[in-house]
């Protein structure tokens, strides 16, 4: 039977917390003697640790009282007074007696009859044995009062409860300040991150943690959602099989590669379709067709580098380029919404769902079902397409892509038009770069200079090495991960105006609209790679054909002895790169160390500076110092692949702080003259 909830006064807090049964098991064992620290590990270990001198009374007294409130409520005042007895107050203070067998055995009695024995024991003991026998017909009626009381008052967790009426009030708190209020919520909080669902959350330590989700799993039946086995290993540990496992294909909100399209919406017999004959792709399906256009947006022969791919299994879909990844993101919302919510295949969407569907960028809804945390990955329960309204410049850019894939389709006798070309491009304020998102020159020396001190591992010689590598080239993320050692070429160029000529090294380097450039390498740079390759075991000649196909960043080399946990058991891939992600959290990761330190001096604006760089201020450091240092515009340009110069422009800050100078000095001089 569930016990009705009563609401609370104004301004007093509710009664929240509930009776679960683990609470009757562990009084039950109490009272019988099984020793607390046994009972509380087993029934009461998510409440925290049972040496917690403070936890533990609290605790114990919580119990014994909603116990006595429970049984008020059933009016049964009786059974509220009779548990709130504390038998074992009332054993310490009686002598300790032997047992009739001891007894009879320490004063020879063991030949005589049981009825002789016990009047034996009642002389000798007398009163004493009579307040043994009370204490024992008090606990078999608390034990009972206790066996009433669960049928009537335990309550099963479900998935809708909140938190607070399951956890005590600090965990709940905690949880709720990170956005999960329910069991279920907790539940696929867990089951969408693994074992490290809690690191994000203050509060919560992995002790903490792992007891909550043991909980969580224990009682998981009645919450409704079953926690998977890939929680229980570290993330890295756990295969792509069973990441592959944990969200079940469906017609519902889920990655590209988990959406299951019905026959009648998987675009064969789609309103718009061409006749099949006519066709120049052998695609039968609207999927197949959307594949076939992100192939045509890869690189023939240029593969990603290892680790840098997704978890899908579906054709295509295990390995895509940073250009293919986000435009697969803007056909898997449409597709998602078309069929999901629409209940129509690509091939048939109209004008008017174009439209409906650009607006609907706007502001996705339901929240809940179509908006999630970005960083959840797509194996995740948790995942999902958008993480909010977009803003104009993104409608824009998915308008953009939406209309290319209908053009390819049309292009390709697919489709016989594109709907999207009814649909007008979303306006956007264009605002220059934010040039503020670079480092002074003492900035980046100090950056540097706390690189140098990292050691002579692998990832601090990588992590020197792309520091050098982005400050002397303004390369983006992607294009430094994709680099490959056969893009660095030796050159040499007939410079006419001075008459002479000039060698050095090229980096051939495809970027943004697959626009190929050359960017000017130091050869101070190029040493510090044949060092790298040295220390990877490939050597220093560059032209070698095994050094070639190599990327210029690899895995750290030495991961099997620095972090035995993480290795597996293998070596890692001299040859092979790394993900920008990765590149990513390692910058991110140096600039915070180094805000701590500059913060330990005192210099405050500076640590806040590097707390918010990440991997792109450094291409916005090169474009400033570069052009400060006299380079002009258009090499800049050139050099950061920017399709306009105006882009370039915005680096251009002498002129802007000459004014600002100028100007601070006629402000003082006009405050100075009034206040005489």
């Amino acid at each position: 039977m569930t016990t009705p909830r009563t609401p609370a006064k104004a301004g007093s807090p509710a009664r929240t917390r509930l009776l679960q049964r683990e609470h009757f098991a562990f009084f039950s064992a109490l009272l019988q003697g099984v020793p607390l620290e046994r009972v509380w590990d087993r029934y009461l270990s998510v409440e925290g640790d049972h040496t917690d001198l403070r936890l533990v009374p609290s605790t114990l007294a919580w119990i014994r009282a909603e116990f006595a409130a429970a049984a008020k409520r059933e009016d049964r005042p009786g059974t509220a007074r009779l548990l709130r007895l504390d038998i074992e107050r009332l054993a310490a203070a009686s002598p300790a007696l032997p047992t009739l067998e001891q007894f009879a055995e320490e004063e020879g009695l063991e030949d005589e009859r049981e009825a002789d024995q016990i009047e034996a024991y009642e002389c000798r003991f007398g009163s004493a044995s009579a307040k043994v026998r009370k204490r024992a017909r008090l606990l078999q009626r608390q034990l009972a009062a206790l066996r009433w009381l669960e049928s009537v008052a335990a309550r099963d967790p479900a998935g809708g409860d909140a938190l607070a009426s399951w956890l005590r009030p600090e965990l709940a708190r905690y949880l709720a300040n990170a956005g999960v209020f329910t069991l279920a919520q907790l539940a696929e909080r867990i089951n969408g991150v693994g074992r490290n669902w809690a690191r994000s959350i203050r509060g919560i330590g992995p002790l903490k943690s792992a007891r909550i989700a043991a909980w969580v799993a224990e009682h998981a039946a009645t919450i409704g959602v079953a926690i998977g086995p890939h929680t229980l290993p570290a993330r890295h540990l756990v295969g792509p099989g069973e990441l592959a496992a944990v969200v079940p294909p469906a017609t519902d909100i889920r990655p590209l590669e988990k959406l299951l399209v019905p026959a009648d919406l998987d675009g064969r017999e789609g309103r718009f379709r061409r006749q099949r004959e006519h066709c120049l792709l052998q695609a039968d399906t609207d999927y197949d067709a959307v594949m076939a256009w992100l192939r045509s947006k890869g690189r023939p022969g240029h593969a990603e580098p290892k680790g840098a791919g997704d978890e899908g299994k579906r054709e295509g879909q295990a390995s895509l380029s940073h250009t293919q990844r986000s435009y697969r993101k803007e056909a898997e919302r449409f597709m998602l919404w078309a069929i999901v919510q629409r209940r129509r295949p690509l091939s048939s969407m109209t004008a008017e769902d174009c439209i409906e569907y650009a607006a609907f960028l706007t502001d996705p809804q339901p929240r809940a079902r179509w908006c999630g945390t970005r960083a959840r990955e797509r194996w995740s329960p948790l995942w999902r397409p958008f993480e909010g309204p977009l803003s104009a410049a993104a409608r824009r850019q998915a308008v953009s892509i939406l209309k290319n894939l209908y053009g390819f389709l049309v292009d390709q006798a697919y489709l016989i038009g594109n709907p999207w070309s009814a649909v007008p491009m979303p306006q956007v304020i264009r605002q220059g770069l934010d040039t503020s998102r670079s480092l002074t020159g003492e900035q980046w020396a100090f950056v540097r200079e706390q690189a140098a001190r990292a050691g002579e591992h692998s990832a601090a010689i990588r992590l020197r090495l792309v520091l050098d590598l982005l400050y002397a080239t303004g390369l983006r993320t992607a294009e430094t991960v994709n680099a490959r050692i056969g893009d660095l070429q030796a050159v040499e160029y007939f410079d006419a105006d001075a008459h002479e000529n000039v060698s050095g090294w090229m980096l051939m380097v495809v970027g943004k609209g697959e626009r190929l450039r050359e960017v000017p390498v130091p050869e101070g740079l190029v040493a510090q790679i044949r060092a790298y390759l040295m220390h990877r075991g490939l050597g220093a000649k560059l032209a070698a054909p095994e050094v070639q196909e190599a990327y210029v960043l690899s895995g750290a080399m030495d991961i099997a002895a620095r972090a035995a946990g993480l290795a597996r058991g293998a070596r890692c891939d001299s040859k092979g790169g790394i993900s920008a992600a990765t590149l990513y959290r390692q910058l991110k990761l140096h600039f915070e160390a180094c805000s701590s330190t500059l913060a330990k001096t005192g210099d405050h604006i500076a640590a806040a500076r590097l707390a918010r760089a990440s991997t792109h201020w450094l291409r916005h450091t090169h474009g400033t110092h570069a052009l400060a240092n006299g380079v002009s515009l258009q090499e800049v340009q050139q050099n950061l692949g920017h399709a306009s110069l105006n882009t370039t422009s915005a680096y251009v800050t002498t002129e802007q702080a000459r004014r600002l100078r100028s100007l601070k000095s006629f402000w003082e001089q006009a405050a100075a003259e009034g206040s005489r």
